[in-house]
């Protein structure tokens, strides 16, 4: 079965801050664009939320024809998505919402359209066991900002056709993202796993008094943060082993990774600790509102990312490499 690729109409189901990121990025990409969210005043949140994205993507160069007045809130499911050409479901990460909201949508889709979720865990072969048509229906997991960073890691389940995966990817593509084929399901699949890796060390050097969550951003933002925005873990430390490469890396560290560093089991959520976290950061937030903290995030992910991209280019490496 050939499946839409290019695309005119976008359907966005759930609008928080990943919906709303996909509603951002799929305007910025001169798409029409139809929304549904049954939460009370969602749609004026929506195209509040789309509002404070919108100078980022102008900076950053909108396609001709992008439009805010290109998005349409709509009052059911069946509406949102009846005339698209592709889905995508933002929903809360709850399986049974999901099941029952995918046998809604696929039921009402075009039989063509592609049907993707933004679910940062859940496997597509359980939420879309009722679909209709499951052979269309992807993960496409999303990261935030969704309509600047370009990552989408993309996830087929037991029913999912291989050309539906490529088809989803060419879209996304089409949207100026970069997509990861996650070629078996996997919670988490690949790069929540490594977040909560260090998510879970960060939260025990807190609750040990090892150091606060500001000391702790401070660690990554300048030290390894800085090398992963442009060369990842992987190539980072094949340099570390010097002209030798990974081999000798391996043979140096290799060792060390028996030592007990690392935790990796959660600590206990106790209030104590959750109170610890929510004072460092919101100390770390000082007066700045959320909003003003989401500008602030956006206009440093776009000299990153331009900053990265010259780099490359003058080192004869394409973007996507």
């Amino acid at each position: 079965m050939r499946f839409i690729t290019d695309i005119n109409t976008f359907a966005a189901l759930g609008s928080g801050v990943i919906g709303s990121g996909w509603v951002a990025r799929a305007l910025a990409h001169g798409l029409d664009v139809v929304a549904w969210d049954p939460a009370p005043g969602a749609e004026a949140a929506l195209r509040q939320r789309v509002a404070n994205a919108w100078p980022a993507l102008e900076k950053q160069g909108l396609v001709p024809g992008a439009a805010l007045e290109r998005l349409t809130f709509v009052d059911t499911i069946e509406a949102c998505v009846r005339d698209a050409d592709f889905i995508q479901e933002s929903a809360p990460e709850r399986l049974d919402l999901k099941l029952d909201l995918h046998a809604r949508i696929s039921a009402a889709a075009k039989p063509d359209a592609l049907i993707a979720s933004s679910t940062s865990g859940l496997l597509p072969s359980e939420f879309y066991a009722d679909a209709v048509h499951p052979e269309r229906c992807v993960v496409g997991h999303p990261f935030n900002p969704v309509y600047l960073l370009p990552l989408v890691e993309v996830v087929g389940g037991a029913n999912t056709a291989p050309d539906a995966i490529q088809a989803a990817i060419t879209v996304y593509k089409t949207l100026g993202m970069r997509p990861l084929h996650v070629r078996k399901e996997v919670p988490g699949f690949i790069a929540d796993r490594l977040l909560e890796a260090l998510w879970r060390e960060a939260l025990h050097l807190v609750n040990d008094g090892v150091a606060t969550t500001g000391e702790i951003d401070d660690a990554i933002r300048f030290g390894a943060g800085l090398r992963w925005s442009f060369m990842g873990t992987f190539l980072t430390y094949t340099l570390a082993g010097g002209d030798a490469g990974m081999r000798h890396f391996m043979a140096q560290f290799g060792p060390a990774l028996q030592l007990p560093w690392t935790y990796l089991p959660a600590p206990e959520l106790t209030d104590q600790l959750i109170d610890d976290v929510v004072a460092g950061t919101a100390e770390q937030q000082g007066q700045r509102s959320i909003a003003e903290l989401e500008r602030y995030r956006d206009d440093c992910l776009m000299a990153v990312l331009d900053a990265v991209k010259t780099t490359k280019a003058k080192h004869g490496f394409a973007f996507a490499d």
